[in-house]
């Protein structure tokens, strides 16, 4: 049996070629991680191991005999389910891998903004001191964090917030009263209602076509002026030009940003705005995580070759 590695991200794939060794499958890493060369040399592949290249439905026209596609990650985006179903080709991913990394990034996003910790750090490593470039700061204790989206990382976000005196306020129809109640959180009605009432504003949804560009200019008018935008899920969901546009405006008090539309951004259309904390799409990201990931993804690849049910299947 034949596994393909699409693009190796890793320090390591030595789990993997562990995990598939014992079925008997070569694993084959392949250099160039593009459409065409997934197509040429993953041919007569049995599974593939996936992290970002996109697998539309004419690549898996060209994937003779592929039966798993196992991505890495939460987010099945970058591949065609539909198509996949139409082939009977199985589709996986590792939905639980990384909570309480995004959860805990987006935590410390929120501080690091909302306390302009990034702010303080250059004032003083510019030689000054003093609070003046800092203010204002509002107290955390009794603001609204409004959740779009209440699955398993935004329910580890729901946890760390309360205490820290944060009235949660969650929007998600697919969630029952008590999953909420459970954790403190409070339900919007619609996602109008949760930008208005928010003080800070997480963004906890897949991207799908009803959500790509959920939060842009429009929604940034309906809340409330000062508001704080977070994004650890996917880039594509938030309009940063429009974060951008409100903050250089002052519409926003301030954004923290894991996520972009395109990856890497560019960094210079951020110069100047001083309330904007970025980093390089590395919520998920621990060593834990990242093993984690790889074996899991690697066993779900097994288990279907073996004819078994996968624990992660998506289609």
């Amino acid at each position: 049996m034949k596994v393909v590695l699409t693009d190796q991200v890793f320090p390591t794939i030595d789990t993997e070629v562990e995990i598939l060794g014992k079925i008997g499958a070569e694993l084959v890493v392949l250099d160039d991680p593009s459409p065409e060369s997934i197509r040429a040399n993953a041919r007569d592949a049995d599974a593939l191991l996936n992290t970002y290249s996109p697998i539309d439905g004419e690549t898996l026209g060209h994937l003779e005999k592929v039966k798993i596609i196992a991505r890495y990650g939460i987010g099945v985006d970058n591949v065609d389910l539909e198509a996949a179903r139409e082939r009977g080709v199985v589709v996986t991913n590792v939905p639980d891998y990384c909570v309480d990394e995004v959860a805990d990034h987006t935590l410390t996003l929120l501080l690091a903004v909302a306390r302009k910790v990034v702010i303080g750090h250059a004032h003083v490593m510019g030689g000054g001191w003093g609070i003046d470039p800092v203010r204002p700061v509002h107290r955390l204790r009794g603001q609204t964090l409004g959740l779009v989206g209440f699955g398993n990382i935004a329910r580890g976000v729901a946890a760390r917030a309360r205490p820290l005196g944060l009235e949660v306020l969650a929007f998600d129809p697919y969630v029952k009263d008590d999953v909420l109640r459970a954790l403190g959180a409070a339900r919007a009605g619609s996602l109008d209602e949760l930008l208005g009432a928010a003080d800070i504003v997480s963004v906890h949804v897949p991207l799908l076509p009803e959500t790509r560009g959920l939060i842009g200019a429009e929604a940034i008018e309906k809340m409330r002026p000062g508001a704080i935008v977070l994004n650890t899920s996917r880039g594509p969901i938030v309009d940063v030009d429009a974060v951008v546009a409100a903050l250089r405006e002052g519409r926003l008090g301030g954004a923290g940003l894991d996520v972009f539309p395109s990856e890497p951004p560019d960094a210079a259309a951020f110069g100047g705005i001083a309330n904007l904390v970025v980093t390089p799409h590395s919520a998920f990201y621990s060593d834990e995580a990242i093993t984690e990931s790889q074996t899991k993804a690697a066993n779900n690849v097994v288990a279907v070759l073996r004819g078994e049910q996968p624990n992660y299947r998506v289609n």
